[in-house]
């Protein structure tokens, strides 16, 4: 074949290319199905090279060059310095998420969401693939199983995720990937205590059936409106808790976004937990 205009020789077959390739073809595998049930939390960030290679019986080499062809994929992202993610590369403005939270509050994040993920919802009724669908209803068996918030987390992220993959737009993606990682770097109040997985009753587990259950009907309008019903309830939960450690601040941050923060119900923690600190999902 020609590059650059000097003509490389093509490398014949041989039975040991072919032991080469299925070799590699099984660290492929093998990578694969860790990543379809590792429990990455928030961050999406894989272990460093030298530690998932000795998890998963790799060399760093045979580690890299799977890596490399999942990267090809979009299903990884590498950044240097930082690691590697699971994921499409996100924006290059999502890489500025710290400094974007720096200039934002925990209300502002919400009502962002809410003008942008309903439409992503309206969008995947009418784009989503079967196979994206059934993915879907995998990440909300797992929630429902998870034993801990931080488990939970990850797999709302992905649910979530995947509804803006299954759009089919790759810029109304990158706009929800900025959106995601500005909320991951936005705090909001302290947990109190709580259970150390969501109640059997949490809120999120139904509204999440009901957001994937349009999609697969193909009823935009609906997919849309539950989405809205889901980040309400959220929204809720957010200024309860907030409300009930620092009514003050909750006041300023909410009529400072337009937000309203008049729910009687005794204020309960909401699932987006990570370390000690309550998040904005």
């Amino acid at each position: 074949m020609l590059v650059g205009g000097m003509t490389e020789p093509i490398r014949k077959w041989s039975p040991e290319m072919a032991a080469e390739e299925s070799e590699n073809s099984g660290v492929l595998v093998r990578l694969r199905a860790y990543l379809a049930q590792a429990q990455l939390g928030g961050t999406e960030r894989l272990p460093p090279e030298r530690e998932l290679a000795m998890a998963l019986g790799f060399t760093r080499g045979e580690l890299r060059k799977a890596l490399a062809t999942l990267a090809a994929e979009g299903q990884v992202w590498r950044h240097v310095g930082k690691g590697t993610f699971l994921g499409s590369r996100p924006a290059d403005a999502a890489l500025d998420a710290a400094a974007m939270a720096r200039r934002t509050n925990p209300a502002e994040v919400m009502n962002a969401r809410l003008a942008i993920e309903p439409e992503l919802a309206r969008m995947a009724a009418l784009n989503a693939t079967p196979a994206q669908i059934a993915d879907m209803r995998g990440y909300i068996a797992k929630s429902r199983r998870a034993a801990t918030w931080r488990q939970y987390e990850s797999y709302d992220g992905r649910l979530h995720r995947l509804v803006a993959e299954a759009t089919q737009n790759s810029l109304l993606l990158g706009l929800f990937d900025t959106l995601s990682a500005v909320r991951q770097a936005v705090t909001w109040g302290r947990l109190r205590a709580h259970p150390v997985r969501p109640a059997a009753d949490h809120h999120s587990f139904a509204e999440h059936e009901a957001i994937v259950d349009a999609i697969e009907n193909r009823d935009m309008l609906k997919a849309a409106g539950a989405m809205r019903t889901h980040l309400r309830s959220v929204e809720r939960n957010l200024l309860k808790q907030q409300h009930f450690e620092d009514p003050e601040s909750a006041s300023e941050d909410s009529s400072r976004a337009g937000v309203r923060r008049d729910h009687p119900d005794p204020p309960r923690p909401d699932s987006e937990a990570d370390h000690g600190r309550e998040i904005v999902r």
